[in-house]
């Protein structure tokens, strides 16, 4: 159901507080803070919050905020979350902007200031709206997305949900790929699972001229990598997406020295809680076997991390027809599945959910990928954003509380 008056209403409200929005975007990006250090971010989120009449709960999680706006209209009846992660990455920013990064080495790469600043945008929308709000809105803003465990966990481990429990929750990622003006979104599973590995290959050492005196980590470590391979492409059924990767082998030897040991380290991600632990056992059984065979020991940690995120079905409807209705048919997309991964999947296992994109590319420019040091927004789409994160959470609740 399409309320025309109140989207009307929506997107003249994003326009008149852009400039606003994106000087809040433009402080965030120059003062970026790392997963876990995000304090003047917080502080930051908190006075804008603050200054719109809420009463924010800083500290959730350590570094994380939340505020709730009770609608004038039946508050208790229903809540909708809404969510935006606010850490940086370590990278060093070579944007050339005006108000690139003052951070030495730490840098908004992965569009977190441009959520931060959309959901604070919606926040001033919705709360312009009180009196003709249908129960009750949650404005989480979530620290360490970037880093395990994730600030999800920590929130909701901290009592983010003590006092209210939502009915169901929102999220957007920005989409370099896909152009300003576009949104896309996905039913079902939608992002992979993901664990890291840890390997710790141990031999024996010595010179390299005399290598039948050594028993070589490195070579170990390489029949492991070839190895490994088999777990996707032959134990993983096709129907299945698996990734296994390695990021990083560190063997600390010479060009005449043999190591003592080898670390790898490397990701499993896929779709399916059962066969995640199945892929778990074959990769140690496969690599503890190889090392034992030719000599060596293997030790391997698996850090078990985040589940797939999986949109609800009515959830992800209802956020395509209400940017439908704010963009025409032409600018929404179905989208296939992603072998990234996300901590909002630990939300999503517990809510109804829909975690969705909004396209940041300007036409014509080139492009850059997530997590690099030139990733460029088009501002443009933090207004839209504003207006159809403020919409869907609007129509939410409307049309629960009728349902």
């Amino acid at each position: 159901m399409t309320d025309n008056t109140i989207l009307t209403q929506i997107k003249e409200m994003a326009a008149a507080i852009h400039p606003e929005v994106i000087s809040w975007r433009r402080w965030l990006h120059q003062h970026p803070e790392l997963s876990q250090n995000e304090h003047n971010t917080m502080a930051f989120v908190a006075d804008r919050l603050s200054e719109m009449g809420l009463q924010p709960v800083t500290g959730i999680g350590k570094t994380g905020c939340m505020a709730l706006l009770r609608g004038a209209i039946d508050p208790d009846s229903y809540c909708v979350a809404l969510r935006a992660d606010y850490d940086a990455l370590p990278l060093t920013e070579a944007t050339g902007l005006p108000f690139a990064s003052v951070n030495e080495g730490v840098m908004h790469a992965c569009g977190h200031d441009m959520h931060t600043s959309s959901l604070l945008g919606a926040a001033r929308i919705l709360c312009s709206l009180r009196d003709k709000l249908q129960g009750t809105i949650m404005f989480i803003f979530e620290p360490s997305e970037e880093m395990y465990p994730g600030g999800a966990r920590m929130m909701m481990d901290d009592g983010l949900f003590k006092e209210v429990m939502p009915n169901e929750i929102y999220s957007f990622h920005c989409l370099p790929e896909m152009d300003y003006g576009k949104v896309g979104m996905r039913k079902g599973k939608y992002m992979a699972s993901t664990d890291e590995l840890y390997w710790t290959v141990k031999g024996r050492g010595g010179h390299g001229a005399t290598p039948h005196l050594s028993v070589d980590p490195i070579l170990i470590a390489s029949h492991i990598v070839v190895a490994l391979q088999q777990v996707v492409s032959r134990n993983a059924s096709p129907m299945m997406p698996t990734t296994l990767s390695f990021g990083k082998i560190n063997g600390n030897g010479r060009t005449n020295i043999i190591p003592d040991e080898v670390k790898m380290e490397g990701i499993i991600r896929t779709f399916d809680e059962k066969w995640r632990l199945e892929a778990h056992d074959k990769i140690r059984r496969i690599s503890e076997g190889i090392a034992e065979s030719m000599g060596g020991e293997c030790d391997l940690f698996i850090d078990y991390g985040y589940p797939y995120v999986v949109n609800d079905d009515e959830c992800t409807q209802q956020v395509h027809d209400n940017a439908v209705a704010m963009l025409g048919d032409d600018k929404v997309e179905w989208l296939d599945m992603r072998m990234t991964a996300e901590d909002f999947a630990f939300f999503a296992q517990k809510i109804p959910a829909c975690y969705f994109r909004i396209g940041i590319h300007e036409p014509g420019t080139p492009f850059c990928n997530l997590h690099r040091p030139n990733l460029m927004v088009d501002e443009r789409s933090i207004e839209l954003a504003n207006a159809l994160v403020a919409y869907n959470a609007f129509m939410a609740l409307k049309n629960r509380i009728k349902a």
